[in-house]
Protein backbone atom coordinates (compact mmCIF):
# COMPACT_ATOMS: atom_id res chain seq x y z
CA UNK A 1 0.00 0.00 0.00
CA UNK A 2 1.48 3.39 -0.52
CA UNK A 3 0.89 4.52 2.69
CA UNK A 4 3.92 2.20 3.93
CA UNK A 5 5.93 3.43 0.74
CA UNK A 6 4.63 7.40 2.20
CA UNK A 7 6.46 6.27 5.73
CA UNK A 8 9.86 6.29 3.70
CA UNK A 9 9.39 9.94 2.25
CA UNK A 10 9.98 12.99 4.41
CA UNK A 11 7.96 16.10 4.28
CA UNK A 12 10.33 18.72 5.68
CA UNK A 13 13.54 16.89 3.74
CA UNK A 14 11.11 16.72 0.21
CA UNK A 15 10.87 20.55 0.97
CA UNK A 16 14.00 21.77 1.51
CA UNK A 17 14.99 19.97 -1.40
CA UNK A 18 12.71 21.65 -3.96
CA UNK A 19 13.74 25.01 -2.73
CA UNK A 20 17.53 23.47 -3.17
CA UNK A 21 17.19 22.67 -6.67
CA UNK A 22 19.70 24.75 -8.96
CA UNK A 23 19.49 26.54 -12.01
CA UNK A 24 21.49 23.30 -13.69
CA UNK A 25 19.22 20.68 -11.96
CA UNK A 26 16.44 22.55 -14.45
CA UNK A 27 18.24 22.74 -17.12
CA UNK A 28 18.84 18.75 -16.86
CA UNK A 29 15.43 18.25 -16.34
CA UNK A 30 14.43 20.22 -19.51
CA UNK A 31 17.13 18.08 -21.67
CA UNK A 32 15.19 14.57 -20.55
CA UNK A 33 13.21 13.30 -23.63
CA UNK A 34 11.58 11.14 -21.44
CA UNK A 35 11.88 9.07 -18.18
CA UNK A 36 11.50 12.10 -15.72
CA UNK A 37 12.34 11.14 -12.04
CA UNK A 38 10.01 12.61 -9.34
CA UNK A 39 13.38 14.71 -8.53
CA UNK A 40 13.20 16.44 -12.29
CA UNK A 41 9.70 17.38 -11.35
CA UNK A 42 10.90 18.82 -8.15
CA UNK A 43 13.28 20.88 -9.92
CA UNK A 44 10.79 21.91 -12.49
CA UNK A 45 8.49 23.45 -10.14
CA UNK A 46 10.86 25.04 -7.60
CA UNK A 47 11.75 28.73 -7.51
CA UNK A 48 14.71 28.05 -9.58
CA UNK A 49 12.75 26.84 -12.96
CA UNK A 50 10.72 29.82 -12.89
CA UNK A 51 12.82 31.96 -15.31
CA UNK A 52 12.23 28.70 -17.61
CA UNK A 53 8.29 29.64 -17.83
CA UNK A 54 8.07 29.52 -21.78
CA UNK A 55 10.49 26.85 -22.61
CA UNK A 56 8.31 24.91 -20.27
CA UNK A 57 5.53 26.28 -21.71
CA UNK A 58 6.88 24.77 -25.25
CA UNK A 59 7.37 21.50 -24.22
CA UNK A 60 4.18 21.11 -22.57
CA UNK A 61 2.44 22.15 -25.50
CA UNK A 62 4.60 19.42 -27.86
CA UNK A 63 4.27 16.87 -25.64
CA UNK A 64 0.39 17.27 -25.34
CA UNK A 65 -0.38 17.56 -28.94
CA UNK A 66 1.94 14.45 -29.57
CA UNK A 67 -0.19 12.93 -27.20
CA UNK A 68 -3.61 14.01 -27.53
CA UNK A 69 -3.76 16.22 -30.18
CA UNK A 70 -5.82 18.96 -30.21
CA UNK A 71 -8.81 18.00 -28.35
CA UNK A 72 -10.26 18.78 -24.95
CA UNK A 73 -12.57 16.44 -23.13
CA UNK A 74 -15.47 17.51 -21.61
CA UNK A 75 -17.18 16.27 -18.84
CA UNK A 76 -20.23 17.53 -16.61
CA UNK A 77 -20.06 17.04 -12.64
CA UNK A 78 -23.77 16.21 -10.74
CA UNK A 79 -23.90 16.22 -7.01
CA UNK A 80 -25.98 14.06 -6.23
CA UNK A 81 -26.30 15.04 -2.49
CA UNK A 82 -24.63 17.16 -0.06
CA UNK A 83 -25.72 15.25 3.21
CA UNK A 84 -22.11 14.56 4.44
CA UNK A 85 -20.51 13.17 8.10
CA UNK A 86 -17.09 15.24 7.95
CA UNK A 87 -16.31 17.76 9.32
CA UNK A 88 -13.97 19.05 6.99
CA UNK A 89 -13.00 22.83 7.83
CA UNK A 90 -12.70 23.96 4.41
CA UNK A 91 -15.85 22.47 2.66
CA UNK A 92 -18.90 23.93 2.74
CA UNK A 93 -20.97 20.46 3.39
CA UNK A 94 -19.25 19.71 6.71
CA UNK A 95 -21.60 18.37 9.14
CA UNK A 96 -21.36 21.04 11.45
CA UNK A 97 -22.82 23.94 8.67
CA UNK A 98 -26.11 24.92 9.59
CA UNK A 99 -27.73 24.39 5.69
CA UNK A 100 -30.30 22.01 4.13
CA UNK A 101 -29.04 19.13 3.35
CA UNK A 102 -30.42 17.18 0.00
CA UNK A 103 -30.39 13.41 -1.08
CA UNK A 104 -31.80 13.32 -5.11
CA UNK A 105 -34.49 10.73 -5.73
CA UNK A 106 -34.05 8.61 -8.38
CA UNK A 107 -37.07 11.09 -9.90
CA UNK A 108 -35.12 13.93 -9.11
CA UNK A 109 -31.69 12.17 -10.63
CA UNK A 110 -33.54 11.35 -13.58
CA UNK A 111 -34.43 15.05 -14.43
CA UNK A 112 -30.84 16.07 -13.88
CA UNK A 113 -29.65 14.07 -16.38
CA UNK A 114 -32.16 15.22 -18.84
CA UNK A 115 -31.49 18.81 -17.82
CA UNK A 116 -27.48 18.12 -18.58
CA UNK A 117 -28.31 16.98 -22.01
CA UNK A 118 -30.38 20.14 -22.58
CA UNK A 119 -27.37 21.79 -22.01
CA UNK A 120 -24.68 20.43 -24.42
CA UNK A 121 -23.99 16.80 -25.86
CA UNK A 122 -21.82 15.81 -22.80
CA UNK A 123 -21.06 11.74 -22.68
CA UNK A 124 -18.66 12.17 -19.60
CA UNK A 125 -20.59 12.69 -16.59
CA UNK A 126 -19.20 12.78 -13.08
CA UNK A 127 -21.13 12.13 -9.96
CA UNK A 128 -20.09 13.61 -6.46
CA UNK A 129 -21.63 12.96 -3.34
CA UNK A 130 -20.72 14.04 0.22
CA UNK A 131 -19.42 11.38 3.10
CA UNK A 132 -22.57 9.75 4.17
CA UNK A 133 -22.34 5.72 3.46
CA UNK A 134 -25.54 4.90 5.70
CA UNK A 135 -27.84 7.47 3.46
CA UNK A 136 -26.15 7.93 0.00
CA UNK A 137 -23.97 4.28 -0.06
CA UNK A 138 -23.19 2.13 -2.34
CA UNK A 139 -26.59 0.50 -3.32
CA UNK A 140 -27.66 4.62 -3.85
CA UNK A 141 -24.20 5.22 -5.91
CA UNK A 142 -25.13 1.90 -8.11
CA UNK A 143 -28.67 2.93 -8.91
CA UNK A 144 -27.73 6.20 -9.84
CA UNK A 145 -25.00 4.85 -11.84
CA UNK A 146 -28.09 2.44 -13.78
CA UNK A 147 -29.69 5.51 -14.24
CA UNK A 148 -27.50 7.42 -16.22
CA UNK A 149 -26.38 4.54 -18.96
CA UNK A 150 -29.59 5.76 -21.01
CA UNK A 151 -27.87 9.67 -20.81
CA UNK A 152 -24.38 8.89 -20.75
CA UNK A 153 -21.80 6.74 -22.41
CA UNK A 154 -18.61 7.34 -19.76
CA UNK A 155 -19.65 7.10 -15.72
CA UNK A 156 -16.94 8.54 -13.37
CA UNK A 157 -17.89 8.98 -9.29
CA UNK A 158 -15.96 11.29 -6.74
CA UNK A 159 -17.20 10.22 -3.76
CA UNK A 160 -16.28 8.47 -0.07
CA UNK A 161 -13.46 5.95 -0.26
CA UNK A 162 -14.28 2.34 -1.08
CA UNK A 163 -13.96 -1.18 -0.17
CA UNK A 164 -11.92 -2.51 -3.43
CA UNK A 165 -14.65 -4.95 -3.71
CA UNK A 166 -17.27 -2.30 -3.40
CA UNK A 167 -15.28 -0.54 -6.15
CA UNK A 168 -15.70 -3.64 -8.43
CA UNK A 169 -18.84 -3.84 -7.76
CA UNK A 170 -20.29 -0.29 -9.24
CA UNK A 171 -18.00 -1.38 -12.34
CA UNK A 172 -20.58 -4.09 -13.07
CA UNK A 173 -23.25 -0.89 -13.04
CA UNK A 174 -21.03 0.72 -15.95
CA UNK A 175 -18.70 2.66 -13.55
CA UNK A 176 -15.19 3.49 -15.64
CA UNK A 177 -13.54 5.81 -13.49
CA UNK A 178 -12.97 6.91 -9.88
CA UNK A 179 -11.62 10.71 -8.97
CA UNK A 180 -10.42 11.11 -5.53
CA UNK A 181 -8.72 14.27 -3.97
CA UNK A 182 -5.93 13.38 -1.18
CA UNK A 183 -6.48 16.97 -0.05
CA UNK A 184 -3.00 17.01 1.41
CA UNK A 185 -0.35 14.27 1.57
CA UNK A 186 0.87 16.07 5.08
CA UNK A 187 0.14 13.26 7.57
CA UNK A 188 0.91 15.31 10.39
CA UNK A 189 -1.38 18.17 9.86
CA UNK A 190 -4.01 16.18 7.69
CA UNK A 191 -5.62 15.65 10.82
CA UNK A 192 -6.21 19.37 11.35
CA UNK A 193 -8.46 20.02 8.34
CA UNK A 194 -10.40 16.41 8.35
CA UNK A 195 -10.72 16.39 12.27
CA UNK A 196 -13.95 14.19 12.33
CA UNK A 197 -15.77 11.12 10.03
CA UNK A 198 -14.34 8.47 8.13
CA UNK A 199 -12.08 11.04 6.18
CA UNK A 200 -10.15 11.69 9.42
CA UNK A 201 -8.58 8.64 8.32
CA UNK A 202 -5.32 9.35 6.39
CA UNK A 203 -4.20 5.84 5.74
CA UNK A 204 -7.75 4.60 4.60
CA UNK A 205 -7.91 7.61 2.15
CA UNK A 206 -4.57 7.28 0.63
CA UNK A 207 -5.21 3.65 0.43
CA UNK A 208 -8.94 3.96 -1.73
CA UNK A 209 -5.85 4.42 -4.88
CA UNK A 210 -4.59 1.23 -4.32
CA UNK A 211 -7.83 -0.87 -3.79
CA UNK A 212 -9.46 1.03 -7.65
CA UNK A 213 -6.26 -0.39 -8.97
CA UNK A 214 -6.87 -3.77 -7.35
CA UNK A 215 -10.72 -3.44 -8.11
CA UNK A 216 -9.41 -2.47 -12.03
CA UNK A 217 -11.08 0.75 -11.80
CA UNK A 218 -10.23 1.47 -15.69
CA UNK A 219 -9.12 5.51 -14.94
CA UNK A 220 -7.95 6.68 -11.41
CA UNK A 221 -8.48 10.50 -10.89
CA UNK A 222 -5.27 12.46 -8.18
CA UNK A 223 -5.33 15.93 -6.93
CA UNK A 224 -4.16 17.96 -3.90
CA UNK A 225 -6.16 20.89 -2.46
CA UNK A 226 -3.88 23.29 -3.21
CA UNK A 227 -4.07 25.93 -0.34
CA UNK A 228 -3.88 23.97 2.61
CA UNK A 229 -0.02 23.12 2.68
CA UNK A 230 2.98 23.85 0.85
CA UNK A 231 1.96 23.44 -2.64
CA UNK A 232 5.27 22.25 -4.42
CA UNK A 233 5.98 19.46 -1.25
CA UNK A 234 2.16 18.08 -1.91
CA UNK A 235 2.23 17.67 -5.77
CA UNK A 236 5.67 16.35 -5.18
CA UNK A 237 4.01 13.36 -2.70
CA UNK A 238 1.69 13.16 -5.46
CA UNK A 239 3.88 12.89 -8.46
CA UNK A 240 5.38 9.95 -5.80
CA UNK A 241 1.98 8.33 -5.86
CA UNK A 242 1.53 8.74 -9.71
CA UNK A 243 4.99 6.57 -10.15
CA UNK A 244 3.78 3.71 -7.63
CA UNK A 245 0.42 3.40 -9.12
CA UNK A 246 1.67 3.03 -12.51
CA UNK A 247 4.11 0.62 -11.34
CA UNK A 248 1.30 -1.34 -9.60
CA UNK A 249 -1.37 -0.69 -12.15
CA UNK A 250 0.24 -0.28 -15.06
CA UNK A 251 -3.48 -1.02 -17.04
CA UNK A 252 -5.13 1.62 -15.64
CA UNK A 253 -5.02 5.29 -16.83
CA UNK A 254 -4.44 8.68 -15.02
CA UNK A 255 -5.38 11.72 -14.60
CA UNK A 256 -4.64 14.84 -12.25
CA UNK A 257 -6.20 18.24 -10.81
CA UNK A 258 -4.69 21.05 -8.94
CA UNK A 259 -7.43 22.94 -7.65
CA UNK A 260 -7.01 26.09 -5.92
CA UNK A 261 -9.20 26.77 -2.91
CA UNK A 262 -11.65 28.90 -3.44
CA UNK A 263 -14.27 30.35 -0.80
CA UNK A 264 -16.72 28.06 0.96
CA UNK A 265 -20.10 28.69 3.05
CA UNK A 266 -18.61 27.56 6.30
CA UNK A 267 -17.80 30.83 7.75
CA UNK A 268 -14.01 31.97 6.59
CA UNK A 269 -11.44 29.10 6.36
CA UNK A 270 -8.74 31.42 4.35
CA UNK A 271 -6.01 29.31 2.56
CA UNK A 272 -3.01 28.85 4.02
CA UNK A 273 -1.28 29.14 0.86
CA UNK A 274 -2.24 31.02 -2.07
CA UNK A 275 -1.00 29.73 -5.57
CA UNK A 276 -1.00 32.83 -8.07
CA UNK A 277 -1.77 32.16 -12.03
CA UNK A 278 1.99 32.15 -12.73
CA UNK A 279 2.47 29.23 -10.44
CA UNK A 280 -0.20 27.15 -11.72
CA UNK A 281 0.81 27.23 -15.14
CA UNK A 282 4.48 26.40 -13.96
CA UNK A 283 2.96 22.93 -11.89
CA UNK A 284 0.94 22.49 -14.80
CA UNK A 285 3.89 22.81 -17.58
CA UNK A 286 5.88 20.54 -14.85
CA UNK A 287 3.08 17.85 -14.80
CA UNK A 288 3.18 17.62 -18.62
CA UNK A 289 6.78 17.13 -19.19
CA UNK A 290 6.93 14.62 -16.12
CA UNK A 291 4.04 12.57 -17.94
CA UNK A 292 3.31 13.05 -21.49
CA UNK A 293 0.69 11.23 -21.13
CA UNK A 294 -1.32 11.68 -17.56
CA UNK A 295 -4.53 13.46 -18.41
CA UNK A 296 -4.78 16.92 -17.09
CA UNK A 297 -8.08 18.37 -15.76
CA UNK A 298 -9.30 22.07 -14.97
CA UNK A 299 -12.76 22.29 -13.15
CA UNK A 300 -14.75 25.51 -13.14
CA UNK A 301 -13.13 26.52 -10.00
CA UNK A 302 -10.74 28.35 -12.35
CA UNK A 303 -11.40 31.99 -14.54
CA UNK A 304 -12.49 31.67 -18.44
CA UNK A 305 -9.04 33.10 -18.82
CA UNK A 306 -6.43 31.00 -17.34
CA UNK A 307 -8.67 28.15 -18.83
CA UNK A 308 -8.54 29.00 -22.17
CA UNK A 309 -4.94 29.96 -22.05
CA UNK A 310 -3.94 26.11 -20.59
CA UNK A 311 -6.12 24.46 -23.04
CA UNK A 312 -3.33 25.43 -25.48
CA UNK A 313 -0.71 24.55 -23.67
CA UNK A 314 -1.46 21.54 -21.46
CA UNK A 315 -4.68 21.01 -19.90
CA UNK A 316 -6.35 18.37 -21.75
CA UNK A 317 -9.92 17.97 -20.18
CA UNK A 318 -12.41 20.51 -18.80
CA UNK A 319 -15.78 20.75 -17.41
CA UNK A 320 -18.35 23.14 -18.21
CA UNK A 321 -21.82 24.98 -16.65
CA UNK A 322 -20.89 23.10 -13.39
CA UNK A 323 -23.09 23.27 -10.42
CA UNK A 324 -21.88 22.36 -7.48
CA UNK A 325 -24.85 22.08 -5.22
CA UNK A 326 -27.11 18.79 -5.72
CA UNK A 327 -29.65 19.08 -8.08
CA UNK A 328 -28.52 22.73 -9.37
CA UNK A 329 -29.51 21.95 -13.06
CA UNK A 330 -33.31 21.59 -12.52
CA UNK A 331 -34.83 20.20 -9.50
CA UNK A 332 -32.97 22.87 -6.91
CA UNK A 333 -31.38 25.44 -8.46
CA UNK A 334 -31.07 27.66 -5.25
CA UNK A 335 -29.59 25.09 -3.02
CA UNK A 336 -26.37 26.04 -1.46
CA UNK A 337 -23.30 25.14 -3.42
CA UNK A 338 -20.39 23.27 -2.16
CA UNK A 339 -17.78 25.89 -3.52
CA UNK A 340 -17.83 28.97 -6.16
CA UNK A 341 -17.14 28.67 -9.70
CA UNK A 342 -15.35 30.95 -11.19
CA UNK A 343 -15.87 30.07 -15.16
CA UNK A 344 -19.46 30.17 -15.00
CA UNK A 345 -19.60 30.34 -19.18
CA UNK A 346 -22.16 27.85 -20.99
CA UNK A 347 -20.93 25.24 -22.35
CA UNK A 348 -21.63 26.01 -25.24
CA UNK A 349 -19.84 29.65 -24.78
CA UNK A 350 -16.85 27.16 -23.49
CA UNK A 351 -17.26 25.19 -26.77
CA UNK A 352 -16.91 28.14 -28.98
CA UNK A 353 -14.09 29.75 -27.29
CA UNK A 354 -12.04 26.55 -27.25
CA UNK A 355 -13.02 26.60 -31.20
CA UNK A 356 -11.72 29.78 -31.77
CA UNK A 357 -8.52 29.02 -30.42
CA UNK A 358 -8.01 26.05 -32.56
CA UNK A 359 -8.89 23.25 -30.15
CA UNK A 360 -11.54 20.20 -30.71
CA UNK A 361 -13.59 20.05 -27.30
CA UNK A 362 -14.97 16.14 -27.33
CA UNK A 363 -18.29 15.04 -25.28
CA UNK A 364 -17.53 11.79 -25.83
CA UNK A 365 -15.63 9.50 -23.52
CA UNK A 366 -11.82 10.85 -25.07
CA UNK A 367 -11.19 7.31 -24.53
CA UNK A 368 -13.16 5.82 -26.90
CA UNK A 369 -12.65 7.96 -29.70
CA UNK A 370 -8.32 7.71 -29.58
CA UNK A 371 -5.55 5.81 -28.92
CA UNK A 372 -3.92 6.25 -25.65
CA UNK A 373 -0.32 6.01 -26.23
CA UNK A 374 1.61 4.52 -22.76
Amino acid sequence: MFSDELEKISWEETTKAIYSKTDADVRRALGKKEHLDVSDFMALISPAAAPYLEVMARLSQKYTLERFGKTISMFVPLYLTNSCTNSCVYCGFHISNPMKRTILTEEEIINEYKAIKRLAPFENLLLVTGENPAAAGVPYIARALDLAKPYFSNLQIEVMPLKAEEYKELTNHGLNGVICFQETYNKANYKTYHPRGMKSKFEWRVNGFDRMGQAGVHKIGMGVLIGLEEWRTDVTMMAYHLRYLQKHYWKTKYSVNFPRMRPSENGGFQPNVIMNDRELAQLTFAMRIFDHDVDISYSTRESAEIRNNMATLGVTTMSAESKTEPGGYYSYPQTLEQFHVSDERKAVEVERDLKKLGREPIWKDWDQSFDFKR
